[in-house]
């Protein structure tokens, strides 16, 4: 009974991480959009999205902690129950720790939390590469279709670095926005960040339905 309710919990996180996304980038796409608006309300929207983006992070690390907990739970990953509380009480302090590196990002210390949350996807992405590829844990009874899932799921992970990435251009312009003003030269800029931006995100929607097909799937 707790695996299938683990379960239903790991597929409707799922549809908060697509909703999260979609509320997203409608919401910067207006700010992008909006010249004429006032660059005060311009920039309050602009920090909702800040705000908004903190669901996406959320669902990364309830998708990482759910996955990996169905898995033992299954015996794809050997441990047992142990192995399952020892991963729900890691995603439980990831969970929080993400939590801090949003509310302490204008403070001092801010910088350093970011980076180390940076790090800690990177490594993340190789643990799931090298699972994929046997790597880690070779002799695992993982079957082949739930190891393309870890690898699609690198891939989407690696999408949200790509985003970004991608963003660095819009924040360096919306601090020249916020001191000087805008004008045509900067609103041209935050434009073709966004679609540089969303291009990035519509990969990773694919990603996600990918993983989905296997899921589903199943493929030998």
């Amino acid at each position: 009974m707790l695996t299938a309710w683990i379960l239903a919990a790991h597929i409707a996180v799922l549809g908060y991480w697509l909703g999260s996304e979609f509320v997203i980038n409608s919401t910067y796409r207006y700010v992008s959009y909006s010249d004429q608006m006032p660059f005060e309300e311009r920039s309050r929207l602009m920090e909702h999205v800040m705000h908004v983006d903190q669901h996406v992070r959320y669902a990364l690390v309830l998708q990482a902690t759910l996955g990996p907990i169905l898995a033992v739970l299954y015996g794809y990953i050997p441990g047992g129950n142990a192995a399952a509380i020892g991963i729900a009480i890691f995603g439980a302090l990831w969970f929080v720790f993400v939590e801090l590196v949003h509310r302490l990002r204008h403070s001092s210390i801010g910088k350093t939390l970011g980076a180390i949350d940076r790090g800690s996807r990177y490594v993340l992405m190789a643990v799931l590469v090298a699972t994929a590829l046997g790597l880690i844990g070779g002799a695992w009874p993982m079957p082949l279709w739930l190891r393309w899932k870890l690898a699609l799921f690198a891939g989407v992970m690696m999408c949200g670095v790509g985003i970004r990435i991608a963003l660095i251009a819009h924040f360096r312009t919306w601090a020249v926005m916020a001191r000087e003003g805008p004008n045509d030269t900067t609103n041209t800029i935050i434009k073709r960040t966004y679609v540089r931006a969303t291009s990035v995100l519509l990969l990773l929607w694919v990603f996600i339905a990918a993983i989905t097909v296997i899921s589903v799937m199943k493929p030998a």
